[in-house]
């Protein structure tokens, strides 16, 4: 799994592995904002499995770059509500048509005759990554 990550290129702070420069997360949040609406803070950190200090920088950021709009929300003061500016929109469809064009090349390297059971496979992985407790970054020791 580690090389599978390195060599996919899921390491590099400053680009996403479709070759987009943007971090992982700024580039997962962009899609999860356009498949799914608006966001709270918190439920956009839910989203990402991400703590609430760094959901909070990584708003910050995508505020600062103007692909974000956030706004109180109506029902709860403390509560900021996110969602796409026009700017955010058009770079999260990049990103998504980056990202489709990558996957695909990657299935598309694999034998006709294995991509299924790789791709059931990578279900199930998924389905046992859910069934894991999340880490809880707030208890992780430097080394």
């Amino acid at each position: 799994m580690q090389r599978l990550f390195r060599r996919f290129g899921v390491l590099a702070a400053d680009a996403t592995p479709c070759g987009k420069p943007l971090s992982m997360a700024h580039a997962h949040a962009l899609m999860v904002l356009r498949a799914k609406g608006e966001h709270s803070q918190q439920e956009l950190g839910a989203e990402l499995c991400i703590d609430k200090s760094n959901v909070a920088r990584l708003c910050a950021r995508m505020v600062e770059a103007g692909h974000i709009e956030q706004r109180p929300s109506k029902t709860d003061g403390r509560s900021r509500r996110l969602s796409l500016t026009a700017k955010g929109a058009r770079l999260a469809g990049e990103v998504d048509a980056a990202s489709g064009s990558r996957f695909g090349s990657l299935l598309g390297a694999l034998p006709v005759n294995s991509r299924r059971r790789v791709l059931d496979s990578l279900h199930e992985l998924v389905t046992s990554l859910d069934e894991l407790p999340l880490v809880d970054s707030t208890k992780r020791k430097s080394r």
